[in-house]
């Protein structure tokens, strides 16, 4: 270590923050012995202590806003492994803005774990950045890891691991879109909503020729800890396998596993509630289940006028996610947010999740600044305060991350007044061998509770290959109706379940 934290601090309190720090080296904390259990056994001690928030960062960085915020950032030749000719280039990314509570970021290797000491004179400035006061609160709020995606030695980010529990990744060629994190508590409550940070990051040596990355999280809040895993490998895929152990420090009834958060602001079935020159607005378009009794559920999401909660009772899933089927440009018409490359997300559960929901919440937003849908899976019994619990699942982000499947799927859905009487619905399907070159074949499956059907009939949709069905119904003063849909021949099912909660 060329200087101690404080030394460095005291020299740049005295010089001030508008001075432009010169080339700096990463400094490392003491040696402590790190195992395979190390993140488990902290975990497991913190929950039997009372909760202790992190001591946050001065105001005045949290005051800034977006544009200052930029205005900061970790210069690249600085970044853990660098200097090396490793697979894997990380950097400390800065705390303010939305980030107020420092994260603790540890290296880990041959066994032994250093702290990454903060240090300012590691980040580079604009001439116009606000100056900002310099002291021991001060921390990195998370990390970002980079590798080649697309050139041999050019390092290009791939994940994030930033605010809260939250973590986002992409694949390549595409762009960062919805975000995942290590859990939701409490989420649309009415005692509110608790979140959960990561509290310490260790980030493993990479091995030469490897592209898999390891990442170890320890999680805490005022009503659990936990212990997390993350295997990361970057391609045309990004694939994690996540182990984690979380530890209650109290009886949980409303607690999401495997959290999912995204944006819908509004598509052909909500397109006349905005004022907008775009088709779509959107980071996924809808949930897909995959039940444990092997039928696939497609749930177009919605931005509701008022916040709506739905569940999806099952045992033992074998998979759920948020997708974004929407892939071309023309289905939005916006040539700078790239809604067209946001990846979608897949979770395969391992091992035995017992029996819950696949919750999906979602909440009235009138702006695409703001994360408004949120899907988990809700174990029925909750967790139980002192007790461990260990779940594992893979999580693939990709254009297209879901398992395929012998059936045909939903790629549009379009709802609006009829011209006549009524409301027209109509889904269209992707092309599939499945289906006959006669779809008089086919018939229609639907099912809109306490509404009168007027009308359902299947046909060929010319611009897709696929097929389109198309409903007529009369909701008369019904306000709400839970719609269900799906393609046959006979008593076989040929597509994906199409579910939706209608609202007048």
């Amino acid at each position: 270590m060329t200087m101690s934290r404080r030394s460095l601090l005291a020299c740049m309190t005295a010089l001030g923050f508008a001075g432009r720090a010169t080339a700096a080296d990463i400094s490392f904390g003491s040696a402590a012995a790190f195992g395979p259990e190390t993140v488990r056994d902290l975990a497991r001690q913190l929950a039997k202590q009372d909760f202790v928030p992190t001591p946050e960062v001065p105001k005045a960085w949290t005051d800034i806003n977006y544009d200052a915020y930029r205005k900061y950032w970790f210069r690249g030749r600085d970044a853990l492994f660098a200097d090396s000719d490793g697979p894997l280039h990380v950097d400390m990314l800065h705390p303010g803005l939305w980030y107020a509570q420092p994260v603790r970021i540890d290296v880990v290797q041959d066994g032994t774990a250093r702290e990454v000491m903060f240090d300012i004179a590691l980040f580079d400035r604009t001439d116009d950045a606000p100056d900002l006061p310099i002291d021991d609160t001060l921390g990195y709020s998370g990390i970002r890891l980079r590798a080649q995606m697309e050139r041999p030695g050019i390092f290009q980010e791939f994940a994030v691991f930033q605010g809260a529990s939250y973590f986002r990744a992409i694949a390549r060629g595409l762009t960062y879109g919805l975000s995942a994190r290590g859990l939701a508590v409490g989420t649309a409550t009415e005692a509110g909503e608790e979140f959960p940070d990561f509290t310490r990051l260790w980030i493993e040596a990479p091995a030469m020729g490897s592209n898999t990355f390891r990442i170890h999280a320890l999680l805490d809040s005022p009503s659990v800890t936990g212990a997390f895993r993350f295997d990361i490998t970057p391609g045309d895929r990004t694939d994690m396998s996540v182990d984690c152990t979380l530890f209650p420090r109290v009886d949980m009834a409303e607690v999401g596993i495997a959290p999912l958060t995204s944006m819908f602001l509004f598509d052909e079935t909500n397109r006349g509630r905005f004022d907008d020159y775009r088709s779509a607005v959107h980071d996924s378009d809808g949930l897909l289940v995959l039940n444990g009794a092997g039928e696939p559920l497609w749930r177009p999401l919605a931005n509701p006028r008022a916040l709506q909660v739905s569940a999806f009772l099952d045992e033992n899933p074998k998979g759920f996610g948020l997708m974004q089927r929407a892939r071309k440009l023309s289905d939005f018409g916006d040539f700078e947010a790239h809604y067209q490359d946001r990846p979608g997300l897949w979770i395969t559960p391992q091992g035995d999740w017992g029996r819950g929901s696949v919750a999906l919440v979602e909440i009235p937003i009138d702006r695409e600044y703001y994360d408004n849908i949120v899907a988990y899976w809700r174990p029925r019994e909750g967790l139980t305060a002192g007790t461990e619990n260990r779940l594992r699942y893979s999580m693939r982000w990709a254009a297209d991350p879901a398992p395929g499947l012998p059936v045909t799927r939903v790629i549009q859905t379009r709802i609006g007044a009829s011209p006549v009487r009524g409301q027209v619905v109509t889904i269209d399907f992707a092309p599939h061998e499945i289906l006959p070159s006669d779809l008089r074949e086919v018939e229609p499956h639907v099912s809109i509770g306490e509404a009168t059907l007027i009308h359902a009939e299947v046909r060929r949709n010319p611009e897709t290959g696929g097929a389109r069905m198309a409903l007529t119904f009369d909701p008369g003063d019904i306000t709400s109706l839970e719609m269900r849909a799906q393609l046959g021949i006979g008593d076989r099912r040929i597509s994906e379940v199409w579910l939706y909660r209608w609202t007048a």
